[in-house]
This record gives C-alpha cells, structure tokens and sequence, in this order.
C-alpha cells in the first residue's frame, strides 16, 4: 500500500508539471511580440557651393540621406531668404523631390540676400529628419528681364481672317528678351491679346490664331508680351503693341494702282500724260477704281481688302532705280494671304526685284518672286536692240498680242532695216509648280535674237488661297484693241467674269 501511496503521489507531481509547463508554453505564444521603435533617417548636405559664398542666385545644390531601419524615399526641401538691407525674410514653403540635387532660383531682390537652405530626408515609413541638413550661403540683387516685340509694328494694320489657312495661319509675333544679369538668361516667353490668359512657350516666333482675339476680329486688339529668366523673374512690364485687324470684303471687283511715271519713259516713245494712261487701263479693265501711286503711295489695307483683284502696273522704263513696287511686297504677300488676287506688269518688272543682279537669275525660296508669283528663274532681252513685237498667246484661252508700233517712233533700241519693237523684256526660264505659261515672246522672223522667241514671258498662277497673274512687259505699249482681249481673258481664267 505504501508503494502505490508513493507512485501515485510521483504521478500527479508529473502531471501537474506537465500542465503548468504547456499553460506557460501556450500563454507565451499568445503574447504579442512588440515591435522596434522607427529611426528617423539622417541627412547630409554637400559642400558645393561653399557655406558662406557669395553667389549668383541660380545654383545647384547637392545631398543624400540614410536610414539605418529602413531606406530613404525621397525629401523635403526649402530655403529661406533673409533680406540683409531691407531688413526682412521670406520663408518658402517645404517642397518635395525624389532627387539628391537641384538646381534652386533664389528670391534675390535686395542688395544682398542671405540664403538659409534646409533638405530633409523621408524614409519609407514617413519618417522625417528631425534636423534637416542647412547651407547657408549669400547672393547678389538679380534684375527683371527686358521683354520686347518686334512684330508686329505698334498701331500698323494687318489683314486677318476667321480662320487659318495654307497661306494665313494668324497674326504673326516676333519678340525677344535680354536678362542684364551677368550670368542670366531667358528661359521662357508669354504672350497673351486683349488681356486674355498668358501662353508659355519657349519659342520667340509664334502665329496668333484668330480665336484668341476678342470680337468682333476687325478693329483695334492689344498684344502683349513678357519673359521669364533663369531665377524665375519674370518681367513685370513686358511690352505691348496695339494693331488693327481688316478682316477683307471683297465687294468690289477691281482696283489698279498706277505705279506708271510717264516722265521715265524712254526717248523715242510717246510720253502720254497721268490722264491718257489712266484712261487706257480704265479702258481695258472697265473699272474707274484707279489709285494713283506717285501721288498717295500704297493703299491702306482697309481699301485693298474691298477689292478681289488688284492690277498694279509700272510701265515706264527704270534704267537708274527699280520700280517701287519692289518696297511693298509685305503688304502684297498680306493681300494674297487672306484670298486676294494679283494682276501685275511692267517694264523690267521682274528686274526690279533683283535690281543690283546679273541676269540670268534664280530667286531663292523666301522671296516674293519664288513664295508668291511662283517664278524660279529669270532672264531679260538684249538692252540695246529692241525686236519685241508681240506676244504670242498660249492653248485655247489666250489669243496673240501684238505691240503698237506708233508708240515707238524713233525709238533708239531699233535697229533700222531689222526687227523694231520693245527690248529688255522680262523672260520666265523657270516656272514653279502649279504655273501655266500664257505668253511667249514674239519677234520678227530676221531678228538677230531668234533664241528669245518663244519663252515665257506671261505665267498664271493657281493657288489654294490667292491666284497671280504676271507678265514681263509694259501693257500700256500693246495695240489697244488686243490689250482689251487679253484683260477679258484673264479676268475669264481669273473668273471674275
């Protein structure tokens, strides 16, 4: 009985440490295990610039950070300025970036400005450094940029149009800007028309639109600009011009501008008055709409946009200065942009364009001649004989044309018992595309010049906005009768009649 007493005492004492230990066992795996508290993550800032140099205020600045329980997301930065004669401060606001360098436009409007530069880093938990690293460094006054337009011409008149074409894409504004700080530099440039929002580009030639106008389109509009320089100044005046826009009605039919001297016409022809010439282009285009340009220069674009077709015509004969047509091809290439059409003629009307220039010539895209009449290439008759005698017309719907011989006595160029006629007649060698040849050239069959008979020396252009007419010789000097036929052709081929 003993024995029994004893092993069953030993059993319970087993038993019951074994309860005891799988309880402890069982509550330790139910405590929660507690976590390590989060470092904040350290930061450093390099040693470029120096602290304490003065500087410009453009400069780029340098760090890195650790996270010794984790890693470095990204951080925070700001800067100070402490206006040293002013005698204030102004604090920015705590900016963030994933980059350990930036380039920073200090504000640097006083004499000197004292530069008080924090970054702090951010680890992966959100942690931020409790003590931002700090550069401290000083910068010079910087000075507004200096904006300025340079097209389009304060109180000038331009032609406009609801909406942009091939040949009118809007309003064209040039500008620049200057930054006198040493080392500045502009970085970008704003335009805004009729105090409407500023557009931000870095391009100094851009095309207004017709929609950032206000309406109605034609009238007076201001155009402004400003520029932005490389410490964030931008300039607080800027510049504006005002400009009127001609939105064209062409709701007549045709204006000729006489740009015919009749005092430089040359010994041996007739010398007909303003009056006689004025009446002879009445005459043949049957219109009385004349604008006599000696007198009055270039219409204003609010009267040649009341025109479909303008005729200009120079038809005297320039040996010292070229026509002066060749100063208003601006407002011309305007005119044609917005869907006029051009009737142009003259003596030595084509030389005139390149007037200090050996012919034969080509013209270089960008001129007028090549962008708007569409002539490549050029040439002129013999200047000391005169064998032009007509012109002989081209397919179905241009008939010949002959030179009025009365217009012509003694005339010096003609060669007596030979050919007589016109000399220095202006030859297309070279259309450009979308061209038809209506004119060649026509001399007596024992002229001395055979290699001029048939070229061009009459072109029609047909254009997607503007059509152009151009021929290489003075009107005024073609049989009358065969002037009035050769202006009902072209004005049928121009479908104004």
């Amino acid at each position: 009985m003993q024995l029994n007493f004893y092993s069953f005492n030993l059993y319970n004492i087993i038993k019951t440490f074994l309860l005891v230990f799988i309880i402890v066992i069982w509550t330790s795996c139910q405590k929660p295990t507690e976590p390590n508290p989060n470092d904040p993550p350290n930061t450093t800032v390099a040693n470029i610039p120096r602290d304490g140099d003065t500087l410009f205020a453009l400069q780029t600045l340098y760090w890195d950070g650790e996270d010794n329980d984790g890693y470095v997301k990204g951080y925070q930065y700001r800067y100070i300025t402490h206006r040293l004669v002013q005698g204030d401060s102004v604090v920015q606001v705590w900016k963030y970036t994933d980059q350990t360098s930036l380039t920073v436009a200090f504000l640097s409007d006083d004499d000197l400005n004292k530069q008080v530069f924090e970054v702090r880093a951010v680890d992966n938990n959100g942690a931020v450094d409790p003590t931002p690293a700090v550069k401290i460094l000083y910068t010079q006054r910087t000075y507004f940029p200096i904006t300025t337009i340079e097209k389009p011409a304060n109180n000038e008149k331009y032609f406009a149009e609801d909406q942009t074409t091939d040949w009118w894409q809007g309003i064209e504004l040039i500008y620049k800007a200057r930054d006198p700080d040493e080392e500045g530099g502009i970085v970008e440039y704003a335009w805004s028309v009729d105090n409407g929002g500023w557009h931000w580009t870095e391009d100094t030639l851009i095309y207004i639109p017709p929609g950032e106008f206000s309406q109605p389109l034609t009238g007076q509009h201001v155009i402004r600009a400003t520029s932005r320089d490389n410490t964030n100044l931008v300039d607080p005046i800027g510049d504006s011009v005002i400009v009127t826009l001609v939105k064209p009605t062409f709701e007549r039919d045709i204006l000729i501008i006489d740009e015919t001297d009749e005092s430089n016409f040359p010994f041996g022809t007739v010398h007909p008055t303003d009056q006689q010439v004025d009446q002879f282009y009445s005459d043949i285009f049957q219109t009385s709409y004349q604008w006599d340009f000696k007198s009055r220069g270039i219409p204003p674009k609010d009267t040649l946009g009341q025109y479909r077709l303008v005729v200009w015509h120079a038809d005297d004969y320039p040996s010292s200065l070229p026509h002066k047509i060749v100063n208003y091809t601006d407002i011309i290439e305007d005119y044609l942009d917005v869907g006029g059409k051009f009737f142009m003629s003259g003596w030595r009307i084509l030389k005139s364009f390149a007037w200090d220039q050996s012919f034969p010539l080509s013209f270089n895209e960008g001129t007028f001649v090549h962008d708007y009449l569409h002539i490549i290439s050029v040439d002129e008759t013999f200047g000391y004989t005169g064998d032009c005698i007509g012109f002989i017309g081209v397919g179905d719907s241009f008939d010949d044309i002959r030179i009025d011989s009365t217009k012509l006595i003694d005339f010096p160029f003609i060669i007596p018992g030979q050919s007589w006629g016109l000399t220095n007649i202006n030859l297309i060698i070279q259309p450009a595309g979308f061209t038809d040849v209506i004119y060649t050239y026509n001399n007596a069959f024992n002229s001395q010049f055979p290699q001029y008979r048939g070229k061009a020396c009459g072109l029609r252009y047909y254009g997607s906005s503007f059509d152009a007419v151009i021929l290489g010789f003075p009107v005024f000097f073609l049989v009358k009768e065969d002037a009035e036929v050769m202006v009902n052709q072209v004005l049928q081929n121009l479908n104004m009649r």
